[in-house]
Formats: C-alpha cells, structure tokens, sequence
C-alpha cells in the first residue's frame, strides 16, 4: 500500500512516497538499490510528467521481474526524483536499470549498498506516528473535497484519543485544558479501549487539520496516549 506524505528537513520540503507494508519483505531482501533520476516529480503539472511516470513503472516492473527485487517507496528532493527498492542479490541490477533509464535520456545514477536491517528504509521512508496521523487526515480532507464540502468553513470536528490504562485517560482529563476543546464521550471499541472523545468548532482544511491534530498529538504524548483520528460532517448536513 503506497502513501505520499510530506517531511520538513532543513528547512526544505521534501514529498515522501512509500510502501507501508514494505517490512514484510525485510527478511528476503537486504540490498538497498537507489536509483536517482533528474526530474521533479512534485509538479504533476509540467511538461513530461506522464512520461516520466511511465518510465518510473517500467523500472519498477523490470527490477521486480522474477522477484529480484521490491520497490519500496520515493523521495522528490531538490529536483530529484529518488527512486528505492531492496533486492535479494546486487548481481545485473544496473544493467536492468540501463536498460530502462538509457533510452529515455533522463540525468540519473543509481548505486547498491548492503542493508540487512533496512536502516535508510527506516530513517528516510517509514512514517512517524504523527505522519500517520497526517495521512489519515488527508483522506478524510480528499472525501470531503470530492463532496465539494466548503473546507474552510468552521464546523463541529471530533478527536479520538484512547489510553493504555484507565489511570492515564483520567489524568489526562483531570489537566485538560485545550483552546477550545471539549470533552464529549468516553469510547471503547474492538480498536481501542480507554478512549475519548473530544469536539471542537473549527474548519477542516489541511492546515488547520495539521494544527489542531499537532497540539492533541502532543497534549495525549504526556499521558502516552494516542491519537486515533478525526471525524466530522460536511456543512451540509450539519446545517439540516
């Protein structure tokens, strides 16, 4: 299952696709195949853009032939589209990739370094928890979109956070005190137990999503609770 998500690191913004389900691979494959190919795949608007997704495919099903190896995720960096896949052997990979690269005339290197324990996959194209939550959001805020719901205008939103122990839900309780927030149920579902439920009235735009899950994020943090997601409805419906 590939997800995009997005990643600030000195102070550049760099766009992340992976495969989230990689690490079921992790035991049969150890070689970590980076192929790096000048073309800024973050601007689906620009001349080429197709093509060079075409030609990202091929590659793809060229080293994945016979099971040689498995594309695991991307990085579009400085103008760069990094492509990655871990093999089971290092053996006739860069012809593979000169085979496919070559004829397209596309600016690109690749190289082939051992890592058993996936530390780059890791460090470089595994989401943090908060990333997760970050691409949850997204996909509620894609629904809404494909609604034509009216994102920016403010509306009642739920946040779910759950506890290992009822001692942590109830201390996080005890101290809550979020601009704006309210507590409105406690939960316990087949997911999670010792949860809660909180609301408050604000719009579901990306950015104001990003704020609002980043300060329930670090407020449940303290107690080491979780944040489990959001919910809302569309202004429609709300206003009916």
């Amino acid at each position: 299952m590939r997800e995009f998500f997005t990643r600030n690191e000195e102070n550049q913004e760099i766009i992340i696709e992976s495969d989230l389900n990689a690490y079921a691979y992790s035991q049969k494959y150890g070689w970590l195949v980076s192929v790096f190919i000048k073309f800024d795949a973050s601007d689906n608007t620009q001349e080429g853009f197709e093509e060079f997704l075409e030609t990202k495919e091929a590659l793809i099903i060229a080293l994945e032939h016979g099971e040689k190896a498995k594309y695991v995720g991307s990085r579009v960096v400085d103008g760069w589209s990094e492509l990655y896949f871990y093999a089971n052997t290092s053996k006739g990979l860069d012809a593979t990739i000169k085979e496919i690269l070559q004829p397209s005339e596309y600016v690109y290197e690749s190289s082939v370094v051992k890592d058993n324990k996936w530390d780059f996959h890791y460090k470089n194209l595994t989401p943090t928890e908060l990333e997760l939550c970050h691409i949850q959001s997204d996909k509620i805020i894609f629904m809404l979109e494909d609604e034509e719901d009216s994102l920016e205008v403010p509306r009642d939103v739920e946040h779910y956070l759950s506890f290992d122990t009822p001692t942590q839900k109830e201390r996080f309780l005890e101290t809550l005190d979020l601009d704006g927030f309210t507590f409105k149920d406690e939960i316990s579902s087949d997911e999670f137990e010792n949860g809660i439920a909180l609301v408050k009235e604000h719009a579901v735009t990306k950015e104001v999503i990003q704020k609002e899950v980043e300060k329930l994020f670090e407020a449940v943090k303290k107690e080491h609770g979780y944040y489990e997601g959001w919910s809302t409805t569309l202004v429609d419906s709300e206003s009916k």
